[in-house]
């Protein structure tokens, strides 16, 4: 076994992330975790379902007009989550 240079506990992280499959997998988990830290607790409370596939975050609202209000905002909330992810894992947000 050859000697490396010391690499922090972040930087193993990241290299094993990005020698698996599971990384894109884990930042769609983190998308849809920074839904409710984007919109905030009072729109979460009338989410009652929400998962991303293939950079889709699916929302599922309770409240007709909320689903309204939310659709006008849909670009300014990826651009939100994908900032706050450091890259661009969503392109598309579909409110039901």
């Amino acid at each position: 076994m050859e000697r490396t240079e010391p690499m922090s506990i972040k930087q193993l992280i990241d290299k094993v992330m990005l020698e698996s499959d599971t990384r894109d997998a884990m930042m769609q988990q983190r998308a849809s975790y920074l839904w409710t830290e984007v919109v905030g607790a009072g729109v979460n409370r009338y989410t009652f379902r929400r998962y991303v596939d293939n950079g889709v975050l699916h929302v599922y609202i309770t409240s007709a007009s909320l689903k309204n209000d939310l659709g006008f905002m849909r670009q300014r909330i990826i651009k939100e989550i994908n900032s706050r992810l450091g890259e661009e894992v969503l392109h598309d947000i579909v409110i039901h």
